[in-house]
């Protein structure tokens, strides 16, 4: 089954300004995640920003960009007015891919999207990977995911989850052996996506600031698979920009 790709790209960073048109090697970051989104096969990859310079230098290196209002509080909010834009069917499978993820592996964006179509229940389709070490179980930044025995979410969190009762010292503890670290891949029905950006917020959103957990409040089945490839880090400092660069440059085939 087809599906499309919208990657938001916001130039305002309070971290990195201009973000997506940082240059990666030779090309800017938004075009190394665009030509990850052509090499997944999708049928259509369209970038979303509510920038002029994002929109001419997504342009100048060929690719489909579609402008978006500057009030989107979020990417699900500035991917549905483009897919409602394009007048995409509400049954299409649309894929949000991050424009600061220049190393996301093509065959996870495609995995996420034939997930989807696999599963006729759902109405989102995400990734996760498995968490190795404990640092990773106990970091705020790192979002925990807990699955059903059909890989369905059952709740997605910052905390540790799942935590074993009697734990005393995590390194080895049982638990690290069924935790998985939420990757923010996300496959949508674009019917479900449109409904889901006019719902209003819950409590647990709120208190975990996870977007998808306002989808599992209103009793949105998501369906998690493991990644097939391990995700590759995204960009959000300087730092990261020069750690990203020596990744690209001894890059595996994609």
């Amino acid at each position: 089954m087809g599906f499309k790709v919208v990657i938001p790209a916001r130039y305002a960073s309070t971290r990195l300004p201009g973000k997506p048109l940082v240059v990666l090697g030779d090309k800017s970051m938004v075009q190394h995640v665009y030509e990850r989104a052509l090499a997944s096969g999708a049928d259509e990859v369209v970038v979303a920003t509510d920038d002029t310079r994002i929109e001419e230098a997504v342009k100048a290196f060929g690719a489909r960009v579609c402008m978006t209002s500057v009030h989107h509080a979020s990417g699900s909010d500035r991917i549905a007015e483009v897919a409602a834009r394009m007048e995409w069917g509400d049954e299409d499978i649309l894929v949000n891919l991050q424009g600061d993820e220049p190393l996301t592996p093509s065959a996870i964006v495609r995995q996420v999207a034939d997930n989807l179509a696999d599963h006729p229940e759902a109405v989102i389709a995400t990734l996760c990977t498995p968490i190795t070490r404990a640092a990773q179980l106990y970091d705020p930044h790192t979002v925990k995911v807990v699955r059903d025995a059909r890989d369905f979410a059952l709740y997605f969190s910052r905390a540790p989850i799942p935590w074993e009762r009697d734990a005393l010292d995590m390194e080895v503890s049982p638990a690290l052996q069924v935790c998985q670290r939420h990757i923010g891949l996300y496959a949508y029905r674009v019917g479900y996506l449109k409904r889901f950006t006019r719902m209003e917020s819950c409590a647990l959103e709120r208190i975990e600031c996870l977007e998808q957990l306002r989808a599992m409040y209103h009793g949105a089945r998501i369906h998690v698979d493991v990644a097939l490839q391990a995700p590759g880090a995204g960009v959000d400092t300087q730092e990261d920009v020069e750690r990203v660069e020596m990744m690209l440059a001894h890059a595996q085939p994609r």
